[in-house]
């Protein structure tokens, strides 16, 4: 079951991922705990892996020489603690950042911040850009500015197994409860596509909502296909059943008023996407580089 997990999570990435990269165009209050992870540590110039200099003194840091992330913890397999490294986080969004920081020379520094209110945290100052598995929605734009495409996603509905019959899709949920994040894309579609009768349970933190289904507070849990995914491939006890192709990408959010930042992060990841440092770090994760699999 983690293969095929793996090859399907590996597979929304590839549908579309190679034709967006390169081109334009989810978790409260911020908790304050924070985790540093060393770059390159050079406050003052450096290659930004793009063939050009980047003056790291004009990217607007909120410390200097460390890049400051906000990012709601634990969202597995993109942000989370590591179980080896007390303290310390991982995860397929960690790792991209700290290797596209460290090209860039800086290190990183994670601010656990709840989803609903990250992008308020970033205009407020507290972090210098968003790494959470956000999707990118015309409505968010309004509040940030968005990194290049770097991950294509859609929702999911996660079981219990031994209710996998029972609700095997959307439709079958009418008089059941339906468990979403807050403040997230998982919440909009729950909300517009919930069979007549089915009651809505929104949690603050996506953690909560299998803390949830587990205790059989709610029924399912509607959220984004690669986390439900990666539940299900990690405990038998869930299942996921049905997913909705609402075919969404993840970006990485920053203030509206630091183009510099944007723009020096934006080249470096189109670095890491050419010389393979991405295709390494998402087979690290889901199994196999989207360059290798034949769709």
């Amino acid at each position: 079951m983690r293969t095929t997990w793996r090859m399907l999570l590996a597979l929304l990435v590839v549908l579309g991922f190679m034709a967006s990269a390169c081109g334009d165009d989810d978790e409260g209050a911020d908790t304050g705990d924070t985790t540093t992870t060393e770059g390159g540590g050079d406050t003052s110039t450096t290659g930004g892996g793009s063939g050009t200099t980047v003056d790291i003194s004009t990217l607007g840091l909120v410390e200097d020489g460390t890049l400051t992330v906000c990012s709601d913890i634990p969202y597995s397999p993109f942000e989370f603690e590591d179980e080896d490294n007390p303290g310390e986080y991982t995860g397929f969004d960690v790792d991209l950042v700290d290797a596209v920081a460290e090209s860039l020379g800086l290190e990183t520094t994670y601010r656990v911040t709840v989803f609903d209110t990250i992008l308020g945290s970033l205009a407020a100052g507290d972090c210098d850009m968003v790494a959470s598995a956000m999707t990118i929605t015309d409505e968010r734009k309004q509040e940030a500015n968005f990194s290049q495409p770097y991950y294509n996603s859609q929702q999911s509905l996660l079981v219990r197994s031994e209710d996998a019959e029972k609700f095997a899709t959307l439709a079958d949920m009418g008089g059941a409860t339906i468990g979403v994040q807050t403040g997230t894309t998982g919440a909009d579609y729950a909300n517009e596509n919930k069979p007549e009768g089915a009651t809505i349970r929104e949690y603050e933190g996506g953690e909560q909502l299998f803390v949830a289904l587990q205790s059989q507070e709610i029924d399912a849990a509607l959220q984004d296909l690669p986390v439900n995914g990666y539940r299900a491939s990690q405990d038998d006890a869930f299942v996921v059943t049905d997913s909705f192709g609402t075919e969404e990408q993840y970006g990485f959010a920053f203030a509206k008023d630091n183009e510099a930042l944007l723009t020096a992060f934006d080249n470096a990841l189109s670095a890491a996407i050419e010389d393979g440092t991405y295709d390494t770090i998402f087979e690290q994760w889901f199994g196999d580089a989207p360059g290798s699999i034949n769709s």
